[in-house]
């Protein structure tokens, strides 16, 4: 089954803890619990332990970080700043900023602390990083007053691990590739033709195929954008590499040509660096090879291959539907990137999802959100629903 890290923090909810390490154990997970100083000012780390069957970890150990899932409860008020802020001076706080699976945390404390704005804000810094929340509950609290605060009871906390962990094994001994990134073509020794790129969406895409369980290869172009643990990166500057290395993974269950590949390339690059003289300087550029349309003229064999239309308007929309047709492609991701706020460079992204299928329209949203949407979409089509 899964290997679930159980993050325990201070307050008087600890000990709700203790039945949801029984329930995840009971389901045949392999839970590891990991608690803060304060935590064990309730409920002591013994009593985990043998609840887990498995010691909690002294310092961070790298088989913390190669888990299936977080999940924090109770999240205090104080836990919660720190990880919105990335503070790491306990050993669930540094296994939390190191961790790149899906997290999922149930706050509790005070009414009036959870209303707080400075709470408030942090809440939004944690969900816009894809950090899934559950709760708090009105009702009655420790101190005696009424209120959101309480903590998500176990049963529905275990509740959803589960359905998180189902989706995680989704593609469990699956190879998916993904390129992503934006290729840059020299000029000279020092100048290239390029694109704004920063490789964020397909990072995005890696790490959900990572969390759903496929042995992910990232193809990645000059991106900024650190890639997810347990992922193998190969780098591909040139869209002459990004073609060798593509092809090269061709025959891989899923396919997810992300990068940003340059068109055109300089057609007699320089050796050395051009000086400046304050002469004209007029490049001959020419066409690259579409590596994702020699990818879809390979043998199949099952293969979901999807496709990138960064474009703008209606008419790119049209010109999504006939890629789709023309390259063989299983999926085309539209997005608009004329609009303001989303596509290069952005944290959000807009997406229309083109298929034999039909069309999904997939609002503004964090580009961690809309891989979620995009391999939801690929899971269809494996299935061949």
């Amino acid at each position: 089954m899964a290997r679930v890290l159980v993050g325990v923090t201070g307050g008087i909810a600890a000990y709700k803890a203790c039945e949801l390490v029984r329930l995840l154990v009971k389901a045949g997970h392999e839970v590891t619990p990991v608690l803060t100083p304060d935590a064990e000012r309730f409920v002591t780390t013994h009593t985990f332990e043998a609840l887990a069957r498995r010691e909690a970890p002294r310092d961070l150990y790298p088989h913390l970080v190669e888990s299936d899932l977080l999940v924090i409860a109770p999240l205090s008020a104080n836990t919660l700043a720190k990880l919105a802020h990335g503070l790491a001076d306990n050993v669930l706080t540094q296994a939390a900023l190191a961790f790149r699976g899906p997290l999922l945390v149930a706050p509790a404390m005070n009414v009036r602390m959870w209303e707080h704005p400075a709470t408030k804000e942090n809440v939004a810094t944690l969900v816009e990083r894809g950090v899934e929340i559950l709760g708090p509950e009105a009702g009655e609290l420790a101190e005696g007053e009424h209120g959101p605060g309480r903590m998500t009871e176990p049963e529905a906390i275990f509740a959803r691990c589960q359905k998180i962990l189902r989706h995680t094994s989704s593609l469990a001994g699956k190879h998916v590739v993904v390129s992503a990134g934006g290729t840059r073509e020299p000029i000279d020794l020092v100048r290239f033709v390029g694109n704004r790129s920063s490789g964020r969406m397909g990072v995005a895409l890696a790490a959900e195929a990572k969390r759903r369980g496929a042995d992910v290869t990232l193809v990645y172009a000059n991106g900024s954008i650190l890639p997810p643990a347990g992922v193998e990166v190969v780098p591909a500057p040139t869209a002459a590499d990004m073609r060798r290395e593509m092809l090269a993974r061709g025959d891989a269950e899923v396919v997810l040509m992300a990068a940003a590949v340059a068109d055109y390339r300089p057609s007699k690059p320089e050796e050395g660096k051009r000086p400046k003289d304050g002469e004209m300087w007029s490049l001959d550029l020419e066409p690259t090879e579409d590596v994702l349309a020699e990818l879809g003229s390979m043998p199949s064999n099952g293969r979901v291959l999807v496709g990138f239309a960064a474009d703008s308007g209606e008419r790119g929309l049209e010109r999504a539907r006939e890629k789709l047709a023309n390259k063989r492609g299983n999926l085309f991701v539209y997005n608009d990137v004329s609009q303001s706020g989303i596509g290069f460079e952005a944290e959000e992204n807009e997406l229309v999802l083109v298929s034999a299928r039909g069309e999904r329209r997939v609002g503004r949203r964090s580009k961690e959100e809309c891989a979620v949407a995009i391999l939801d979409e690929v899971e269809g089509l494996l299935g061949g629903g």
